[in-house]
């Protein structure tokens, strides 16, 4: 008999959300099965079933039992993943884009999940199957770093240092239009999009999000951009980018109609550093831009530089 999949958490920062939002935000499933989850009581409230529309509380102790998925199992696969670091509690994996981080509904192959279960021997359980060793994610077409726990003590570290903002995340971004000022800070709260669930929006009553950036480079239409998180909301960047009326080149998402490239947004996450979970030791990470990325900033460079030559 398949064991149960359930989530834990102790409420902190979402007080005051409702109940469904919150199991949506941390489950990824869909607005109707959220729905049935907590009417079926697999969404429980200190121990308590409660209504979608419940506000939460601080302190309060929710968890949420997943629906099981009895004819998938997640398999080791050789995905050739390029491990940066490894040790007996953590990894450091550089992700390539168009790879997804776990395994989700419809999606059980070709994750990064399946290629940690070929090439690491042991991955931390606090997250069920579904997401061994997975501490934090970036999306599907995100390039870059990723830690991973392979002990529970590891991830409970690691889990505790990106809830303490000690993590330090750097991202390589490229967004339309010039921005004029070299730094600026976006701090704006993050929701679901009310019009399309499957997005994210700045809305009022979304969780804390803050977005740090410096200017790399200006082009004639487009800006590169060092990006440093403070949280790390889903799509936190893309969202944030298109929230200032610059959004990611390549974002079929929260971009223009017209998507240049077919390697989605171009957002690299170049630089990871954190503390390690039993030493204490702090280790940065680094991550070139993939070739895709580097090779349009050149085609960029040499078509300012055509444009200049005529003047």
């Amino acid at each position: 008999m398949n064991e149960k999949e359930i989530l834990e958490f102790t409420i902190n920062e979402q007080a005051n959300e409702r109940l469904d939002k919150f199991v949506c935000d941390k489950t990824d499933v869909s607005r109707s099965l959220c729905k049935e989850m907590i009417e079926q009581g697999l969404v429980l409230v200190n121990n308590k079933k409660e209504k979608q529309s419940y506000k939460i509380k601080p302190n309060d102790y929710i968890t949420i039992e997943l629906p099981e998925v009895k004819e998938y199992e997640i398999l080791p696969e050789n995905l050739n993943l390029n491990i940066v670091y490894e040790d007996d509690d953590v990894a450091v994996v550089d992700k390539p884009y168009g790879m997804v981080v776990h395994p989700a509904s419809g999606i059980y192959q070709h994750t990064l999940v399946n290629g940690l279960l070929y090439q690491l021997k042991n991955l931390s359980g606090i997250n069920g199957v579904m997401r061994p060793g997975i501490v934090h994610r970036i999306d599907k077409d995100t390039s870059g770093l990723l830690m991973v726990a392979k002990n529970d003590q590891a991830h409970n570290s690691l889990s505790e240092q990106l809830a303490k903002k000690t993590v330090n995340r750097r991202y390589i971004a490229l967004v339309y239009g010039k921005i004029e000022h070299d730094a600026g800070k976006i701090n704006a709260p993050i929701g679901r999009d009310e019009l399309d669930r499957k997005k994210m929006a700045v809305v009022e009553d979304g969780k804390e999000a803050v977005t740090n950036f410096v200017v790399l480079e200006r082009f004639k239409d487009f800006t590169l951009v060092e990006c440093r998180l403070e949280t790390g909301r889903t799509h936190q960047i893309r969202v944030h980018f298109k929230y200032i009326n610059h959004p990611l080149v390549g974002d079929p998402l929260y971009g223009p109609r017209h998507v240049i490239g077919d390697t989605g947004q171009f957002l690299h996450a170049r630089l990871l550093g954190f503390n390690h979970p039993k030493t204490g030791k702090y280790l940065e990470f680094e991550s070139p831009l993939p070739e895709y990325f580097t090779s349009f900033l050149e085609e960029l460079r040499k078509r300012d530089d055509l444009v200049k030559a005529k003047f």
